[in-house]
């Protein structure tokens, strides 16, 4: 097992196929924003595994382009899309000719400038307002299914981030978004929750990996006392996003290797 500070102890074994979850989603059109990168482009890739038809969305060309050339994200129907452009969002969801999950996954983090007002204003026009705009066009396509939506919530929607009060303040935002959005469609059939990731390694966290002293402080406070990674959230999506998750709405699932309980 591997002993290091970025993936720590206990570090899983390489991720099963998330073929098994074909049995709920072959078929299934699934829309994930952020998906080209990070934790969107790990979900992706698992419902594209699963059977599902996956469109993926990048803030730009190189990430889309990127993306295309990936032998498993190629198969997804791939946009570029800037969720703070309503239009744009409304012109790529209405362009589907059904719907049955979104993933919300796209989002930026500024540390230290988040301090600054206009940078503050920035990462919740994305990270917040982008949800909501992406959430509202889709629920039309989704009352049809009686879909669901996932919302990637975080462990900064419990605890506050000195570098980042604008990044902690959306993470809040959409855990009560996504408990007020579950009330609201409900009469739509339309089920909302969120998942709250602990420390994942992708891009947005390569910093942190990075730092001995900063990664040895996650991963002693973390009792798995690894770095996730973003397979490791896909059971989770996948049970929300499920038949055997028909009376779950409004929930955050936690998925951080015990960091929120010590």
């Amino acid at each position: 097992m591997a002993d290091d500070l970025t993936t720590g102890r206990n570090a899983p074994a390489e991720a099963p196929s998330a073929a098994w979850a074909s049995m709920w989603y072959a078929g299934k059109k699934v829309f994930v924003t952020g998906g080209t990168s990070g934790i969107g482009a790990g979900l992706a890739r698992g419902f594209i595994e699963a059977g599902a038809e996956v469109v993926a969305t990048g803030v730009s060309d190189a990430e889309v382009e990127a993306a295309a050339k990936d032998p498993l994200l190629g198969r997804a129907e791939l946009h570029r899309l800037d969720v703070r452009d309503a239009s744009a969002i409304a012109a790529t969801i209405g362009s589907l000719d059904r719907l049955d999950v979104v993933i919300n996954c796209a989002g930026i983090i500024r540390r230290g400038d988040e301090l600054s007002p206009d940078v503050f204003q920035s990462v919740i026009d994305i990270n917040l307002n982008g949800t909501m705009r992406v959430c509202a066009a889709a629920r039309p396509l989704l009352a049809q299914s009686q879909g669901a939506i996932v919302n990637l919530a975080s462990m900064l929607s419990f605890f506050g981030g000195g570098l980042v009060p604008g990044y902690s303040a959306s993470k809040g935002g959409i855990a009560q978004l996504t408990k007020s959005l579950a009330i609201a469609y409900a009469p739509d059939g339309i089920r909302v929750n969120a998942i709250a990731p602990g420390w994942i390694a992708t891009p947005l966290t390569s910093a942190l990996q990075g730092s001995d002293e900063r990664s040895r402080a996650i991963l002693d406070r973390t009792p798995l006392k690894r770095w996730g990674q973003p397979s490791d959230l896909l059971g989770g999506v996948f049970y929300l996003c499920s038949p055997t998750a028909s009376f779950v709405t409004g929930s955050i699932l936690a998925i951080d290797g015990g960091y929120a309980i010590t």
